[in-house]
């Protein structure tokens, strides 16, 4: 699930909070993910240019503190990554690239934001402060200053969402003239050249993380439109407004040109919706990415359900389990990726609920990448059956061979497994991080039907091994 920061939407609850009490609601919220199954979270750490953890390049958070460029006297992200990592929820870092401030007036950003250093690098629009895609100088700062996390803390993946260029306000357009002519050279039309602008970004940060984390997963989770079919024919049949021509992002071309490892378009519309629907969209992505190295999971709208202002599909408590029950027919979808934290805890009309208990009934390994996949799997763990009376009976998992594994998978077989069980999915029963590395169960004698895989933070897995001793 995204665990927004912006406005403080999921997480801070509201800025300010005691550094206790922001602790306290993360780990609810890593809880809650596991309770409804989930294997990963998506965390906003750079929500307007400014930073959750001590950035060498941008000020503290506002959503943070309440104050930008506080220092709140401890290390947000490193307690996240570190909690997540402990509960065996991959951490994505989410990152938005451009927005500098929701609202307009650069004299209220703290006194050493570097748009108050660099006044030629953002300009106001519809209302809020955008930092220029246009200006090289702002597009090689802001990787720059994404990679300072990328680099510093031990995260699985590096997230950017829907907003490249900024969603069009009517009657106005981005105030980009000047930087058209100053570095549009070999562009006739300026909307190309956005769109070129928005390609570097994503070519260069792609090639960034590589280098500093080589397994890092990187994608993007686009508007769930590229083009409608009236204004491009290798569009979708839909009639909704188009990222491409709107945000300048042309999701399409770089699954096409391997720019990402995944794609999680966010698929916010209900089956049966005229303009967007669902069930037009699913396939279509599908369609895009198949034959491709890049990975698609869907972005689901958990906050539209039960919402009076959404149409009657969204009064559904079945809804989301019908988007999932489409997405089991099309192969290439991965996952799932829900929009966001607050709402997967309110589960108005047991949306959420209903769609795990439909669609989750086991937990489930987290992907595998195309480029990861050839790499040397973990050694198989060692497995011990404990007796001492404290906590019942319990196995114990230990490395084997090679770098400790992230967690521990678990297979459950009808009767006692042969020496060189097969670890299938219908078969996993659960899955134990390695920060734990026990399971306790209900009677000694269950042990003789498990089977364990070590699985690394790549998701690879070793084969499968039996109780030893």
């Amino acid at each position: 699930m995204w665990i927004a920061s912006v406005e403080n939407i999921d997480w801070p609850a509201s800025p300010g909070l005691s550094p206790d009490r922001l602790r306290a609601d993360f780990l609810g919220h890593l809880d809650r993910a596991q309770a409804v199954g989930l294997n990963a979270v998506f965390v906003q750490i750079r929500p307007t240019a400014d930073a959750f953890w001590p950035s060498r390049f941008e000020p503290w958070s506002q959503w943070l503190t309440g104050s930008q460029g506080k220092d709140p006297g401890w290390d947000p992200l490193g307690f996240m990554v570190e909690a997540a990592h402990g509960r065996g929820l991959a951490f994505h870092a989410w990152f938005n690239p451009y927005r500098v401030s929701m609202q307009p007036d650069p004299a209220r950003l703290a006194a050493d934001h570097p748009a108050r250093l660099n006044p030629g690098w953002a300009v106001p629009y519809g209302g809020r402060l955008y930092y220029d895609p246009g200006v090289p100088a702002v597009r090689r700062f802001v990787q720059q200053a994404m990679m300072d996390a990328v680099v510093r803390y031990d995260i699985d993946g590096v997230h950017l969402d829907d907003y490249f260029y900024p969603y069009p306000v009517q009657g106005q357009d981005f105030p980009d003239a000047e930087t058209f002519a100053a570095h549009g050279a070999g562009f006739t039309d300026r909307a190309a050249w956005r769109r070129h602008n928005v390609d570097l970004l994503v070519q260069e940060l792609r090639d960034l993380v590589r280098e500093a984390r080589p397994e890092a997963a990187f994608g993007i989770s686009p508007f769930g439109v590229w083009r409608n079919a009236r204004s491009d024919p290798a569009g979708s049949d839909t009639t909704a407004f188009e990222s491409y021509d709107g945000l300048y992002a042309d999701t399409r071309a770089w699954i096409r040109n391997g720019w990402l490892d995944y794609v999680a378009p966010q698929l916010y519309w209900p089956i049966g919706f005229a303009a967007a629907d669902y069930r037009t969209l699913a396939p279509w992505w599908a369609a895009q990415t198949e034959g491709s190295d890049t990975q698609l999971w869907i972005g689901q709208a958990v906050f539209r359900v039960g919402d009076p202002g959404q149409p009657a599909p969204w009064q559904d408590q079945s809804e989301l389990s019908r988007h999932l029950t489409l997405n089991a027919t099309l192969p290439q979808i991965g996952g799932d990726i829900l929009f966001s934290a607050k709402d997967v805890w309110a589960d108005r009309l047991g949306g959420v609920g209903r769609m795990a208990a439909d669609h989750w009934r086991q937990p489930a390994l987290g992907p595998v990448l195309p480029r990861l996949a050839t790499a040397p799997a973990p050694g198989r763990p060692v497995v011990r059956l404990v007796l001492d009376g404290r906590d019942g009976p319990r196995l114990t998992f230990h490395s084997g061979v090679g770098s400790p594994p992230f967690q521990y998978a678990v297979y459950r077989y009808a009767s006692p497994p042969g020496p060189a069980p097969e670890p299938a999915p219908d078969r996993l029963i659960t899955i134990v991080p390695a920060a734990i590395g026990r399971l306790t169960l209900a009677d000694a004698s269950e042990a003789a039907c498990l089977a364990v895989t070590a699985v690394d933070r790549a998701n690879r897995e070793s084969p499968a091994v039996r109780l030893l001793g």
